[in-house]
């Protein structure tokens, strides 16, 4: 997608290293930082530089390539897999790619290593572009039927950043809003903030703007009564992992929006590419809930009047905080889930009948 008018990817490899767009300054200032090192990459994903899920993974295949130019010794390999998948707990994508990356290397020997992970990451990138696009597609067939009813403008929530932002382009939770936008049908967007790290106000509406889709960010906690006057036509959200059982997990917040629409017959959607699967895992009380730091929710950032990027304090010194990032919505309030093979039910017999 764009940012000022030029395709961009979210990451992508050069000259022996990882280029990636550093989310942590949008959308005050568009920086490209490079990764050299194993630890770069961990330390990117720790501190969010990348978020989402899909872009999890693919940073985490390429921390693989850049371990093996960093030292091409299976010792440091094998623990720099390790450290990769322990950078940061829920979003199954980052597992799953380190293992695929794993899986492809083994029996290789040193001399062709390295080549065949450039491969291989790039090929997870690619396949992610591919998955996304169709999930765009597909979601689009929704979009379109609800024009055809309501002859308007289609209001649209969503929450967190689910965009080409948190993917490699197209964006899962976005991409049948950037499909239906370049088929001319008037989207409107509502774009929760999403606290503390407000990735909907910061990220989601920063790439809507961009390709110039008419959105409104809100306070978290707007939505319900946005979908009790009848100002929310769907609603559609990403996941970090979803079980084979339909339940995903997803940012702080998706649960209550969901209860929200299905209170509201709002029906409510949940976009995801098949890595984002957890066929393991059957319960989901064993999600790992990743608990961040409190600083992120007493500290909140911003420009000052100078145009200095600046953190001020917004609790008590005193105060304490928990910072979990991401909640569990139960299948029976996700109205379908779109991936990249159709629409389906959220339920393990739909699930399978599209990916085992």
């Amino acid at each position: 997608m764009k940012i000022k008018g030029k395709d961009y990817k979210t990451i992508w490899f050069e000259n022996n290293t990882v280029k990636i767009i550093d989310q942590t300054k949008l959308p005050h200032k568009f920086i490209i930082k490079e990764l050299k090192t194993v630890q770069d990459t961990i330390n990117s994903i720790t501190n969010m530089e990348v978020r989402g899920a899909p872009l999890i993974g693919a940073t985490a295949a390429f921390g693989v390539v850049l371990a093996i130019i960093e030292k091409n010794e299976k010792s440091f390999i094998d623990k720099s897999c390790k450290d990769l998948i322990n950078a940061r707990p829920t979003a199954i994508n980052l597992k799953w790619a380190v293992d695929r990356m794993s899986s492809k290397l083994k029996g290789i020997n040193s001399d062709e290593i390295l080549s065949i992970a450039i491969k291989e990451a790039n090929e997870i990138c690619n396949e992610d572009i591919g998955f996304c696009k169709s999930i765009g597609l597909y979601g689009l067939k929704i979009i379109e039927e609800i024009f055809k009813k309501k002859k308007r403008t289609v209001n649209i929530l969503t929450h967190c950043n689910a965009g080409w932002l948190a993917t490699i382009d197209w964006g899962t939770a976005t991409s049948p809003i950037y499909h239906a936008h370049q088929k001319g049908i008037p989207i409107h967007v509502w774009v929760d903030e999403t606290r503390p790290r407000n990735q909907g106000a910061n990220l989601t509406s920063f790439e809507l703007n961009e390709e110039n889709i008419d959105n409104t960010i809100i306070t978290d906690n707007a939505g319900g009564i946005l979908m009790q006057r009848g100002e929310v036509d769907m609603c559609i959200v990403g996941t970090d992992r979803t079980l084979s059982n339909g339940d995903v997990c997803n940012k702080i917040g998706t649960y209550l929006k969901a209860l929200a629409a299905k209170d509201n017959n709002v029906p409510f959607y949940v976009a995801l590419p098949s890595p984002t699967i957890d066929w393991n895992l059957k319960n989901s009380s064993e999600i790992p809930i990743e608990e961040r730091n409190s600083d992120e929710l007493s500290l909140i950032e911003g420009l000052d009047k100078s145009g200095v990027i600046q953190k001020v304090q917004i609790y008590p010194h005193d105060s304490k905080s928990l910072n979990l990032a991401f909640d569990v919505t139960p299948a029976k309030y996700i109205t379908s889930l779109i991936t990249e093979k159709g629409i389906c039910d959220a339920s393990e017999d739909d699930l399978r009948k599209f990916f085992k």
